[in-house]
């Protein structure tokens, strides 16, 4: 009896919470701390999305002239007007009540700076998540599903371990396809996480034949949804078990409503988006066929390693590795980098055979780690060289921790002779190297290349064309040409520019 009290109260606490908007108000709730607020919160610590997005910019005549620091409140029955609106359109069952209240005003309210974030990158990742939902012919709400699960940002991860856009667990990203290791991480693959995420929501719809009832089992696993109904009786609508619900799965649809209702009214509440670095049509793919580091990727095609890590947050130590991986960049640099795919590749190679020292490599290779007792996550990854989180990402880590006879997967790195290990070293002092890619290519034709130079003394910059290129088809270095032009390092030529070739 005492403890069906206990229950009550709790659940009449929750619901007061919810109803008067301070649900992420200090208070004794395991809720408080809220997922939607922390993903929001996450966006202001991004360092990477300081540059991607700047500040919204107000329209000069504002549509409902509200000041710029207004932020307008609305009657109860105007959001009802506004959800019935969308409701008729869509699949979903979008209702106002108090519960969903309370997130639109976190959303429109509380954290409404934030939410002119998500705004500014649903232009670089909606048109994508539509296109991919369209082809699964799931319903195109669900790309607000982003919204709630990681605010749009594709390095979120979870106090539990759940990243990237989707929010996908460890075994659940591996169930649909998603590989994790030292250098890559899929689950933050915008591309091959939305479409995961569409195959793992369809599935979900053959299981309960109901999209609300898909969101819940989307946060608590579809296990948890089939015991909420066993202990609701066999009642198949999410209002009505939700009692049997846990507290955050609760909370997790009203959420979805009110993202939806935010995004569609944006405006109304005085919200404008940040403007992104790119949107989606601005940006392009291509397949990388040779490993290539972020620094070599900046040298070579004049764009910062923070934009790189940008565009592509599934590589997670600045190094896209060989094997068909893609490299997502404005689409002016991809086509500067298919251009000139071979010279980079033969200038990488080119360093990486001045920078070695012909005796040993380091490579990656997988273990098996059997966990004994009394042994903790930081222990084992002291014991390999690896991270805490490092062990999280490879392996799935319950609630509980590890147990006794767990057995972890753990990469760790290895030296490696290479073929040239028993070639004698010189004495001579090697010129310093440094990550910056490409400044020169040497070529068996920079002789004649200089010959032929001595007789032509400028380069009219064609279409395309970037100093990295002239510098190889006159077999003059590159600070040379920046020295004898007194460039700027990594100059954007101009159509038509004149390019001094001897001083």
């Amino acid at each position: 009896m005492l403890t069906t009290l206990k229950h009550t109260l709790h659940r009449t606490l929750f619901v007061s919470l919810l109803a008067t908007g301070s649900l992420f108000a200090q208070s004794t709730l395991t809720i408080t701390d809220n997922p939607v607020a922390a993903m929001l919160d996450s966006l202001a610590n991004q360092k990477v999305l300081e540059k991607a997005l700047a500040k919204p910019v107000y329209p000069k005549v504002n549509k409902y002239k509200y000041a710029v620091d207004s932020v307008p409140r609305f009657e109860d029955f105007v959001y009802e007007n506004r959800l019935a609106k969308l409701d008729a359109n869509s699949p979903f069952d979008l209702v106002y009540n108090p519960h969903v209240k309370g997130f639109i005003e976190l959303y429109a309210v509380r954290k409404r700076e934030l939410v002119s974030r998500v705004m500014g990158l649903s232009q670089l990742y909606y048109p994508m998540f539509e296109e991919i939902f369209d082809k699964h012919n799931i319903p195109l709400e669900l790309k607000h599903l982003a919204v709630i699960e990681s605010a749009l940002n594709p390095c979120a991860r979870s106090r539990c371990g759940a990243t990237g856009l989707w929010q996908f667990m460890y075994p659940t990203g591996k169930m649909y396809g998603l590989n994790v290791n030292s250098y890559v991480d899929e689950r933050s693959d915008v591309y091959k996480a939305t479409e995961a995420a569409a195959e793992y929501l369809k599935s979900l719809y053959g299981m309960f034949g109901d999209w609300q009832m898909v969101l819940a089992a989307y946060n608590a696993g579809p296990g948890t949804i089939s015991k909420a109904i066993r202990r609701s009786g066999g009642k198949k609508t999410y209002w009505e078990i939700r009692p049997y619900l846990p507290l955050e799965t609760q909370s997790y649809v009203p959420a979805f409503i009110a993202a939806n209702y935010v995004m569609n009214y944006p405006t109304e509440h005085n919200i404008y988006a940040s403007t992104p670095r790119k949107t989606y049509f601005e940006v392009d793919t291509a397949v990388v066929k040779e490993t290539m580091t972020f620094n070599q990727i900046s040298s070579a095609l004049d764009i910062s390693v923070e934009e790189i890590a940008y565009f592509n947050p599934q590589y997670r130590k600045s190094e896209i590795p060989a094997g068909g991986n893609s490299l997502t960049l404005p689409k002016a640099k991809i086509g500067t980098f298919l251009s000139n795919e071979t010279e980079i590749y033969a200038a990488i190679k080119s360093q990486k055979l001045e920078s070695s020292d012909n005796t040993v490599a380091v490579k990656e290779v997988q273990k098996t780690h059997t966990v004994r007792n009394g042994e903790k996550l930081s222990t084992i990854a002291r014991k390999y060289g690896v991270t805490v989180a490092d062990l999280k990402s490879w392996n799935y880590i319950g609630k509980k921790g590890i147990k006794a006879g767990k057995k972890l997967v753990v990469y760790v790195k290895q030296e490696v002779a290479t073929p040239n290990a028993n070639v004698a070293k010189t004495d001579a002092p090697k010129e310093p190297q440094t990550n910056v890619a490409i400044k020169t290519i040497p070529d068996s034709t920079t002789k004649l290349a200089e010959n032929s130079s001595a007789t032509i003394k400028t380069h009219k910059v064609k279409k395309g064309e970037t100093l990295y290129g002239i510098s190889k088809k006159y077999g003059i270095s590159m600070d040379k040409l920046i020295e004898i032009n007194g460039l700027k390092k990594n100059p954007q030529l101009l159509l038509g520019q004149k390019i001094k070739l001897v001083s």
